[in-house]
């Protein structure tokens, strides 16, 4: 939001309630002409308390449906779940902004003014809320297991009847079991993880090799004098048909192909000549390769009815 922009931010937005005027809150967000959250800052030392219900007479005056109560640091956010407007007591989202995890910063994107969409965030805030209250309970359990808790797993476990002293040698038994089992549940995570990583280590590896090789086989062609004198030999017998700058070459380990247009599709010739014996390879209508014995460089000039035809058959199909 522009706070530079009143139609997006009002400070000390004015909230009157009943008889009492002049009620003020530190910011309003609005969006179309509506008020849609209110918030109210606070020294960032400062403890977040409703501060004598102040927040909670502004949501009900305002008609608002969030509410964002922060220091700065800590943002707690609030919404009516309980009771139709009337503020709840406990926020449904909170985050401290030096420790942000992805997952809340997913949840703080629905609060953007670009994806801000009421019921959206309200289907979205009842199970914020739970999970949230779940979690306190059980990392308050996790550290210090209640007599409740503890009789929970006693008496599934524990054939006799479950006395004081019972609960007693259970208590340190569950805290014992709950940090091992979380304990165990990391290192199968970083298990997996390093597996993972060993995995892409391993696929990246293999393909620095296909690299490393392909790169090996390149530096290992070297285009010889012989081979650009057979290019320009074909050049010349073809300068009459088309223009010599539409006449590549792209040299290989066992051969020397001569393209039209740099064409891979379009082959006009091919050299042998890193043998022995040396050859040359023309191509009939049906693009099959035909491969003739050559003595010598000058040979080339005997098979100029091929390789101009092979031309003429790729001009006119217009490849």
């Amino acid at each position: 939001y522009d706070d530079s922009n009143p139609l997006e931010v009002t400070a000390e937005f004015i909230a009157d309630l009943g008889i009492k005027k002049g009620e003020k809150i530190d910011y309003a967000l609005l969006k179309d002409g509506s008020t849609v959250i209110l918030v109210e800052a606070k020294h960032w030392a400062q403890k977040l308390d409703f501060h004598d219900n102040q927040l909670i007479r502004y949501f009900h005056a305002s008609r608002v449906k969030f509410a964002i109560l922060t220091n700065g640091i800590h943002y707690k956010f609030f919404t009516d779940l309980v009771e139709p407007n009337k503020m709840d007591l406990k926020p449904f989202f909170e985050f401290d902004i030096t420790s942000i995890t992805e997952q809340q910063t997913e949840e703080l994107k629905k609060f953007h003014k670009s994806y801000f969409n009421i019921n959206t965030i309200v289907s979205s805030a009842s199970e914020l809320k739970y999970t949230s209250e779940i979690k306190n309970i059980l990392n308050t359990e996790f550290k210090s297991p209640s007599e409740a808790f503890v009789k929970f797993f006693a008496n599934q476990v524990y054939a006799g009847r479950i006395t004081d002293k019972i609960v007693f040698q259970f208590s340190d038994l569950v805290r014992k079991s709950v940090n091992q089992l979380i304990s165990e549940m990391i290192t199968d995570r970083l298990k997996s993880a390093l597996e993972q990583e060993k995995q892409t280590a391993h696929k990246e590896a293999e393909s620095m090799k296909e690299v490393i090789v392909e790169g090996a086989k390149e530096k290992q062609i070297e285009t010889t004098g012989e081979e650009m004198e057979g290019f320009y030999i074909i050049k010349s017998i073809l300068r009459p048909q088309i223009g010599s700058s539409r006449i590549a070459f792209r040299d290989a380990q066992t051969y020397f192909s001569i393209l039209l247009d740099d064409n891979n599709r379009k082959p006009i010739c091919r050299l042998y000549l890193n043998g022995t014996r040396k050859y040359i390879s023309t191509f009939d209508p049906a693009r099959n390769e035909v491969k003739n014995e050559i003595v010598s460089l000058d040979d080339i000039y005997n098979f100029s009815d091929a390789i101009c035809s092979t031309v003429e058959t790729y001009i006119g199909l217009k490849l």
